[in-house]
Parts: structure tokens; C-alpha cells; sequence
């Protein structure tokens, strides 16, 4: 169970979609940007992810065709400390060209999935697999 609170009484309610893993996020304000701004959308939820659990936060596939800004942050990261009661989810943005968003606008959207497990490193001299090239070496095609 995930607690969730809503900043604003008139934000559409968060459900899962049937198809797919992610849910989306709205905008809790009507916002208008200029091109070149950076702007932070407030998405009028807040929520106390279980022990163990984080959100990750990114655009969603039609965000910049029908807004013109990028996510700077993306993908973001909530972790589950982040559940006070002002604790308001935000997605922090980028505007390419002038636009709007009107409230309830869907305009990113989250999946919960587990904290990465403990892990160790060991600093060694080479790696054992040939090597694919480096680092955008396989191509375009």
C-alpha cells in the first residue's frame, strides 16, 4: 500500500493504466513559458513510497511534440525519504519554444520499482570481454 497525498482537491486521482508500467503525472497549475526558460510544474501529489522502493520520473513519449520542454532531471529520482507532508513531487523543466500547460495536463509520468541492492567494486587493471569499440561505436544502423 502506498500512501498518497493530493495538493489540490482538484487533480485528477492517479491510477494504474491497464496497458503498461507507468502512471502518468499532471500539472497542478496552468502554467504559460517562454523559450529558454527553466520552470519547475508542480503535480499535486506527494507520497510515502514503502522501505526498500523509488520513483522514477520521465517525460512521456508525446511531452515535448505537444509542449515544447524537456525534463532537465531525466529521468528524475524519488527516493522514499522524500514523503514529508510538503513534500509536493515536481518535474523540473526546460522550454525550447513559448507554450502553456493547462491544469490536469498530463505532462510526464513515474514507475516504482526496488532500490538497487548493496553492491561491492574491485578495481582491476583490465576486463575480461573484448572490446565492442568504445563508448557510440556500434552505428547507426
Amino acid at each position: 500500500m502506498i500512501k498518497i497525498k493530493y495538493f489540490d482537491d482538484e487533480i485528477v486521482r492517479i491510477e494504474k493504466i491497464n496497458k503498461g508500467d507507468w502512471i502518468d503525472l499532471r500539472s497542478r497549475e496552468n502554467l504559460e513559458y517562454l523559450a529558454g526558460s527553466y520552470f519547475e510544474i508542480p503535480t499535486g501529489i506527494g507520497m510515502k513510497l514503502p522501505e526498500g522502493y523509488e520513483a522514477l520520473i520521465a517525460p512521456r513519449s508525446s511531452t515535448f511534440k505537444n509542449y515544447g520542454f524537456i525534463i532537465v532531471n531525466s529521468p528524475g529520482v524519488v527516493d522514499n525519504s522524500f514523503s514529508g507532508n510538503e513534500d509536493e513531487w515536481k518535474i523540473v523543466a526546460y522550454a525550447l519554444r513559448d507554450g502553456n500547460i493547462n491544469k490536469n495536463d498530463k505532462i510526464a509520468q513515474f514507475r516504482i520499482i526496488e532500490n538497487m541492492p548493496e553492491l561491492e567494486f574491485e578495481v582491476v587493471d583490465s576486463l575480461d570481454e573484448e572490446s565492442r569499440g568504445g563508448f557510440g561505436s556500434t552505428g547507426k544502423q
